[in-house]
């Protein structure tokens, strides 16, 4: 018999990550299949890399990922300011889909590219380029991490309220597997 059943009450989630980090997507991918098990109600939110890292900016290993970390953030944060959080996974999975998936990382070119695939105005693009949304960005941000300390990085979860960074996981479980994993992640936030 298959482990793998609905759960007989809706589970409050919440989800944050920042688009570039691999570590986020592969969780997202495991939490995407639970939630065809399970009922949760999942609420995407955007972290920053490169707001967590601001103290890195000079660092050579960090030059080229920060900014372009910065403005896939920005987008987020705008798209939600703009049309709403139920346009937040779409976006991140459009995203996600050519950052992980098909290795495309110039921001110039990927975010037009998922702006015109999800129907979403085309000058949004340029609120990657300012400061126009950070302040939403960081209040997510920062939510995020108050609940789990500074020395952390995406994904944070939180379950019904008690959150937790992780769980990091590659590959992502499917079926048994990811329901057995997240009944263990909710025993642990009980």
């Amino acid at each position: 018999m298959s482990d793998v059943q609905s759960s007989p009450r809706i589970t409050a989630v919440e989800f944050w990550f920042d688009p570039s980090c691999p570590w986020a997507w592969m969780t997202s991918r495991w939490v995407d299949e639970v939630a065809r098990h399970r009922d949760l109600d999942i609420t995407w939110r955007v972290m920053s890399l490169a707001v967590l890292n601001e103290d890195k900016a000079d660092d050579p290993n960090f030059a080229a990922f920060l900014p372009r970390a910065l403005r896939f953030t920005r987008l987020v944060a705008a798209v939600e300011a703009e049309h709403g959080a139920e346009h937040v996974k779409p976006l991140y999975d459009a995203l996600g889909t050519r950052i992980h998936l098909r290795d495309q990382k110039d921001a110039d070119v990927v975010i037009p590219e998922v702006l015109a695939e999800l129907g979403l105005p085309a000058g949004l693009a340029e609120t990657s380029r300012t400061d126009r949304y950070d302040e939403l960005m960081r209040a997510s941000h920062f939510d995020g991490i108050e609940r789990v300390g500074q020395d952390v990085g995406t994904p944070v979860i939180a379950v019904d309220g008690v959150a937790f960074f992780g769980p990091v996981i590659s590959p992502a479980p499917k079926g048994d597997e990811a329901v057995r994993l997240w009944d263990g992640v909710v025993a642990v936030a009980a």
